[in-house]
């Protein structure tokens, strides 16, 4: 069964998060380490949380990978990942890992 990893970036005051090194350089750095175990990325950027609401995050990545094991051998090289999130925002992400039930 598919495995989906979502990295949620919520969004509080003070909180900074710079999307053009984060499209550019930090999905680089992704496909480099985990690439060859992700299935597809999915990345969404924040616009609004419903009608006449502000967004809640600032971006969440969703990353589907075909099997646990697939997921756990990216969790193994994600080192490299991990060290570079505070080259684009001064949030500490949400993790939410699961079962694809449908796509």
């Amino acid at each position: 069964m598919p495995v989906s990893l979502q990295v949620l970036y919520p969004i509080s005051n003070g909180s900074t998060f710079d999307f053009d090194y984060y499209t550019g350089r930090h999905m680089e750095i992704v496909s480099e380490y985990l690439g060859s175990h992700v299935q597809s990325v999915l990345v969404t950027k924040g616009l609004a949380g419903g009608p006449n609401a502000p967004p809640a995050y600032h971006a969440i990545a969703s990353i589907t990978f075909a099997d646990q094991a697939a997921f756990d051998a990216a969790l193994a090289a994600s080192g490299p990942v991990m060290e570079d999130i505070p080259n684009f925002t001064n949030v500490t992400p949400e993790l939410l890992i699961g079962d694809v039930l449908a796509s």
